[in-house]
């Protein structure tokens, strides 16, 4: 373990690589020396970390000399061209993208339940998608306690899953509405201000998304069970952060919703908000902002005889991307 690394962001204008640097400074990542990168329409930019700003150099191959730990959010086209560059140069990546995440030697890893795979590593780890991550951290506890045999969940997904592009949609389909103005629409296939579209990525030739594939493929890998059977369906919904989901459990031992709760209470990354007398259950204008993954309107499947449903929420672009991959830096160099 070294007392400072040097760390580089690359993509670090967008989205989640905003929050990438914004995270390593409030968790105090030993950094000796931060590096962004990102296309050159964004060369020169400057970012701010630690009271300095940090210039933007565009991506290239020869980036990376000197690198110790490279977090990638550039897309999976970009992650395929320079992510074998940099662990030629000697870094270890964290990949955003779906560009590795089920290759076979690659650890897909949410540290709360697998953080043990990050030592199985070749130079690249992948950062799971936003939705599975936190669906994995609410149901890993109850998969240990009862053993999932089926999830079927239906997420309502940010725009900012997509981007600054589709935030900046959002807003000005709900201006140009109220202004009574025609709407533009070009990030998403319809509408989204006042919508919900039942499409997160391209559909499949077995009727489902890309989105809803990955949950499926990537729960079961980060879960270390292929014997799980998942069914997702993924909804973009007018929401500017955090993403929530509808999940529904069914288990080979029966677990009580009491039992549940008491499990996830003092599960890591969890906090359960559950009290629907008093109307308290997770919100996506709550989470905002936040670390961790919220769960709630946990009660038992009155149409089976083993099984939950439960309402989980969690910001996007913190625990669904940027913290989790800072998060599994943190373990890698504790390893290293």
């Amino acid at each position: 373990m070294k007392d400072k690394y040097t760390v580089v962001v690359v993509g670090a204008t967008g989205a989640v690589g905003n929050e990438m640097v914004s995270i390593l400074e409030e968790r105090n990542f030993p950094v000796g020396e931060l590096r962004l990168l990102a296309s050159e329409m964004s060369e020169g930019k400057f970012i701010g970390f630690k009271g300095k700003n940090v210039k933007v150099n565009r991506l290239t191959k020869d980036s990376f000399k000197g690198i110790d730990i490279a977090l990638f959010s550039a897309g999976a086209s970009r992650s395929l061209e320079f992510a074998p560059e940099a662990v030629k140069a000697g870094a270890v990546v964290v990949d955003n993208s779906s560009a590795f995440r089920m290759e076979a030697d690659v650890p897909l890893v949410v540290p709360e339940v697998n953080g043990h795979a990050i030592k199985k590593h070749k130079g690249i780890i992948a950062n799971p998608n936003c939705s599975t991550i936190q669906m994995v951290v609410a149901l890993k506890p109850i998969h240990d306690a009862a053993q999932i045999k089926r999830i079927v969940v239906s997420t309502y997904q940010a725009v900012s899953g997509t981007g600054k592009k589709a935030i900046h949609e959002l807003e000005q389909q709900t201006r140009d509405l109220f202004s009574l103005k025609e709407l533009t629409v070009s990030v998403y296939p319809h509408q989204i201000a006042f919508n919900c579209i039942p499409q997160i990525d391209v559909f499949l030739d077995n009727g489902y998304t890309k989105e809803e594939m990955k949950m499926v493929n990537e729960t079961r890998k980060i879960m270390e069970d292929d014997s799980i059977r998942v069914t997702a369906t993924t909804v973009r919904v007018p929401v500017f952060s955090s993403h929530s989901e509808s999940v529904n459990i069914e288990t080979d031992k029966k677990i009580t919703a009491g039992e549940v709760r008491r499990l996830l209470s003092k599960s890591p990354g969890v906090e359960v908000v559950d009290d629907p007398k008093n109307s308290l259950y997770p919100l996506a204008v709550h989470s905002a902002g936040r670390d961790e993954v919220f769960v709630g309107r946990i009660r038992e499947d009155e149409s089976i005889d083993k099984g939950i449903n439960m309402w989980i929420v969690s910001d996007n672009l913190r625990k669904g991307a940027a913290l989790n991959a800072v998060q599994i830096a943190e373990v890698l160099i504790k390893k290293v």
